[in-house]
């Protein structure tokens, strides 16, 4: 066959092919006769189907389909006796005139459990929840739904062997009428039986303290979520799974599977970061999750600046309930030198908390003894050596919609130590401390407001270590004055300047700071800010005064918020930047 005559008949091919594809992109009906929303909705929603062009629809095999395709859209909804009318416009627009006459309606509801379904109070209850009754109009959804939630019930409480013995619609059309039948049989309830193991025959121990069901009790899917979530939550793991083997029930009693994989023995850290207060700094931790199969673990932190550097050790040992019932050990040893305070300081703390907390409860209490040996230097005196024994206690609620980027949050934490002279301690000390933070967020408006009050008693106070004082300032109290720049100040010579007044830490501490921060962008917010506050032994002072602007940059690491902030108090009137790094909460 000679080529030009080939490519006539290709391109003939072709134009037949795209004409009718360009006649269907073309092609709108516009319905008339509905008045829901969703039935159109649904209308079109089949229509888009049909494989058809304008030019065929005087044809009355494509009319017959595309009234057929309309009785079908309008059927889930009870009307099963619709006609529809096609007609062309003057414009070319096809109209859809849809009558869909009266809807079939429930006239019976014959339901039955068979099984041991029959006896559970709340099996029967969830079953006898179907929401169709005798006069509703029939809708298929309701219908359908009603099966798939009986049906996903039946399973999440241990009811493995449920099915639908029957279920039918029996539809009435001349009648508008509709009979509805619907036996469950639930077969028997599955117990909870032995748990077992794949490998880290060492976690046992663990997974049977955490375990919140007992052998036998009735199976439901929530108990063996929370068993996941406890074992997610220990720390311990990797990677867990807790499942059901109904293939190896022993008559009712369901086998639970676990598999879990141990985190490394060991974990670094290494964090390099900055503030305003500290100026660059090092942090670097270590981690053991595991130490022992009783789920002891312990872990390490050096933290290094230009003003502090310190190192702490933890032990944590598992009480009760593993994640918030737990003593922990510590031991830490702090250097201080601020150029802003006259106080040089040397900590050697222990301490030793009990700390608890029920199952999804935001209340957490701390119980806790801790010995602090200090060595400091406050004003030009010499440095001298103080210890405390010092039993206390903490309450703390906390609540947050999120991790980094909160726009819901509550947090309080108040507690107090005691130190009595000749039972570990040098002196007789009350110290006690109160804490809030709000975050509130509407819209895009996000509000927060933070507090902190603090008071020591003490029969001498210029033995009391510089670490337990109270100060005021920096980026988490009062912005626009430098950290611990707020308190009393002593005297010190320098070589220099001669006498200087530095802060020199205080008996009582009361700050508020309020903040309004706007988004303007999707990870930027606009930010301003009023903080109030003294760090005073007599309240005779006026509180300093910090205002502002900032922003926030919602980063993958957390929010970076920066301020612009202007210091008002009796003893300075500057400005400074804040520069911070992470949630408030």
């Amino acid at each position: 066959m000679p080529i030009v005559t080939q490519l006539k008949k290709r391109c003939l091919f072709m134009l037949l092919v795209l004409l009718p594809m360009q006649a269907l992109a073309e092609l709108e009906f516009t319905i008339e006769g509905i008045d829901d929303d969703t039935l159109e909705d649904n209308i079109r929603l089949h229509l888009k189907s049909l494989d058809i062009g304008q030019d065929a629809l005087s044809d009355p095999f494509w009319q017959e389909e595309v009234s057929k395709t309309v009785s079908t859209a309008v059927e889930p909804f009870g009307y099963y006796n619709s006609t529809t009318l096609i007609r062309t416009a003057d414009d070319g627009d096809v109209i859809l005139d849809v009558s869909l006459d009266s809807p079939l309606k429930v006239t019976n509801v014959t339901r039955e459990i068979i099984g041991a379904g029959r006896a559970d109070k709340k099996f029967r209850n969830t079953f006898n929840s179907f929401p169709l009754e005798k006069g509703d109009v029939l809708l298929h959804q309701e219908y359908e739904s009603f099966k798939s939630r009986m049906f996903n019930y039946a399973l999440n409480h241990g009811y493995f062997d449920f099915h639908w013995q029957a279920t039918r619609l029996d539809l009435v059309r001349e009648e508008r009428a509709a009979n509805i039948l619907l036996i469950a049989q639930s077969g028997p309830r599955y117990e909870f039986g032995e748990v077992t193991l794949n490998g880290e025959d060492k976690a046992e121990d663990i997974v049977r303290r955490l375990q919140p069901f007992t052998l036998g009790e009735p199976y439901t899917a929530d108990q063996l979520a929370e068993f996941n979530r406890r074992l997610n939550a220990t720390g311990y793991f990797s990677r867990v799974i807790a499942r059901p083997v109904v293939s190896q029930a022993q008559g009712t009693r369901v086998p639970i599977e676990i598999t879990l994989a141990h985190k490394p023995r060991d974990n670094f850290n290494v964090g390099v970061g900055a503030a305003t207060d500290t100026g660059p700094r090092l942090r670097l931790k270590w981690e053991r999750p595991w130490v022992n199969d009783k789920g002891h673990s312990a872990n390490a932190e050096l933290f290094i600046s230009a003003p502090e550097q310190s190192i702490t050790a933890d032990y944590l040992v598992p009480m009760g309930d593993l994640k918030n019932d737990y003593l922990k050990y510590e031991a830490g040893y702090q250097f201080l030198d601020y150029d802003n305070t006259n106080t040089e300081s040397e900590t050697l703390s222990l301490s030793v908390h009990r700390i608890t907390q029920e199952i999804e409860s935001p209340w957490q209490n701390d119980y806790s003894a801790t010995f602090l040996r200090e060595k400091y230097k406050v004003d030009d005196d010499p440095s001298q050596t103080t210890q405390l024994l010092m039993p206390g206690y903490a309450l703390q609620y906390l609540v947050k919609d999120d991790t980094l980027n909160i726009t819901h949050g509550t947090y309080f934490r108040t507690g107090i130590q005691v130190g009595r002279e000749g039972i570990g301690s040098d002196i007789d000390i009350v110290k006690a401390t109160a804490e809030a933070r709000i975050i509130r967020t509407v819209g895009k408006h996000r509000f927060m407001v933070r507090s902190e009050i603090g008071a020591i008693e003490t029969d001498s106070f210029v033995e009391v270590p510089a670490s337990v004082r109270f100060y005021a300032g920096g980026d988490q109290s009062v912005r626009g004055f430098g950290y611990r720049d707020i308190s009393p100040e002593g005297e010190i010579f320098n070589p220099v300047l001669g006498a200087v007044q530095k802060s020199a830490g205080a008996k009582y501490l009361a700050t508020i700071g309020t903040e309004y921060a706007y988004q303007v962008a999707e990870n930027w917010r606009a930010a301003a800010f009023l903080d109030v506050g003294t760090a005073t032994n007599d309240f005779e002072e006026d509180p300093a005064i910090g205002i502002g602007p900032g922003a926030h940059w919602l980063s993958p690491i957390g929010p970076v918020r920066f301020y612009f902030a202007w210091g008002f108090s009796d003893f300075e009137n500057d400005w400074r930047i804040h520069f911070m790094i992470g949630p408030e909460l």
